[in-house]
């Protein structure tokens, strides 16, 4: 992917515009206060994986159904995303970041109540449009806390939290229906509910406007750079995406088909997702101090193997889980960079360029994982991911490119 050629285009000098303007004390709480929605949110998202091979059987599902299942959250979650960056660049942030959580805890803690397949995809494509009305709008405002300095820090707070969601969801998932049913896991909707409550108190009128004139103008900017930096930014994201994803939904398929109980499913994927929590305060932090080309290539290189002996070791055995943890934190590392070179990249639609690299790439990310799962029901689930694995190469060599490089450095710059 190195060699191809990027078409010629006017690339901003990098830079980090704060339209906003909360003081950095301030800037501080509501970043930890997003990170906390972002937790919840992503909490009720990583619901289905570790329920799949219960789904399966009781709606009587192939793999390549079961993986359209979390094509369904995953596109309900990401493809609105850059639409939602950019009406929050022109409208403000409060409403996304109180909604989305708020959707998605309500129809994805009702997804037990399904009695079809096609009324649990709709379930799981409304439960993600929670993360699409959420995630871009509150990147932003993280990233943009402040004087705009720190951000990779910040950002990695953000990431944490919703890490930290990933990974106790699929035990909390696993607890609720292993004590009342697939029907008791709506009482899941309770904390969402109390957050809804928290966010209208904790996050300000006020909180990550932005300049009402710039919205359209930075979300079209945002779509220009598309043919340059930031289309090989999204190339990268939806390539770790579809690598995590395989991950996430062939894995605990695998070990249910060798014999694994639904807790050992659920402990591998919370290994992996609780890993990412740790990974994503490393990315962060390294985003501020080192070369972020560089930095993209080799986490990416060194996840390589890490999925690989993931997948292949025996699960539940302590080298297969620090395998795990690995590959976890390995993948998650890669979005700080990737958020805030795409802001970067495009200054003035910051939540638009933020939609691209998560929810637009994260999207084509999950449609590549439907034939994923149709590989999986000709050579099996463990057979398919190892196969899958190895693209992550074509996501290194676009690290590398040299439209990347006035992006390697970054350096927090005052609105003038």
């Amino acid at each position: 992917m190195s060699d191809v050629a990027v078409p010629a285009v006017s690339v901003p000098r990098p830079r980090f515009v704060s339209d906003v303007g909360p003081a950095p004390a301030s800037g501080w709480r509501l970043a930890l206060a997003v990170a906390v929605a972002h937790g919840v949110n992503d909490l009720y998202s990583s619901f289905l994986q570790p329920l799949l091979p219960r789904l399966m059987t009781e709606l009587d599902l192939s793999i390549t159904l079961a993986a359209t299942l979390t094509t369904a959250l995953a596109l309900g979650a990401s493809v609105l995303q850059p639409f939602m960056g950019a009406a929050a660049d022109r409208y403000g942030v409060r409403r996304f970041v109180i909604a989305g959580p708020l959707i998605s805890a309500v129809f994805l803690s009702l997804m037990g109540l399904a009695g079809s397949f096609l009324v649990l995809a709709a379930l799981l494509a409304a439960g993600g449009l929670g993360s699409a009305l959420f995630h871009p709008p509150a990147a932003s405002v993280v990233a943009r806390a402040g004087d705009g300095s720190r951000a990779g820090t910040r950002m990695s707070i953000f990431s944490f939290g919703g890490a930290l969601g990933s990974a106790l969801g699929p035990v909390a998932a696993v607890v609720l229906v292993g004590g009342l049913g697939m029907r008791g896991l709506v009482v899941a909707m309770i904390p969402g509910l109390l957050l809804t409550a928290l966010m209208l108190r904790v996050v300000p009128d006020t909180a990550g406007h932005a300049r009402p004139s710039r919205g359209l103008e930075g979300a079209a900017e945002a779509v220009r750079s598309l043919h340059g930096p930031l289309g090989l930014l999204f190339a990268i994201s939806a390539t770790a995406a579809f690598v995590q994803r395989v991950f996430l939904t062939l894995q605990p398929i695998a070990i249910a088909a060798a014999g694994g109980s639904e807790a050992l499913g659920a402990s591998t994927l919370s290994t992996y997702l609780s890993a990412q929590a740790v990974g994503s305060i490393i990315g962060g932090l390294l985003a501020d101090r080192f070369d972020r080309r560089r930095l993209l290539f080799w986490l990416i290189i060194l996840s390589i193997p890490a999925h690989l002996l993931a997948l292949a070791l025996t699960p539940g055995t302590f080298p297969a889980l620090t395998a795990t943890a690995t590959a976890g934190l390995l993948n998650i590392a890669l979005l700080p960079l990737l958020v805030i070179m795409a802001q970067e990249a495009s200054p003035h639609g910051a939540a638009t360029s933020a939609g691209i690299v998560m929810g637009l790439a994260w999207a084509a990310g999950a449609v590549v994982m439907i034939g994923a799962g149709a590989l999986a029901d000709v050579v099996g689930a463990r057979a398919a991911a190892l196969l899958c694995t190895p693209v992550l190469l074509l996501a290194a060599g676009a690290a590398l490119h040299p439209s990347l490089l006035p992006y390697r450095r970054y350096r927090a710059l005052r609105p003038s």
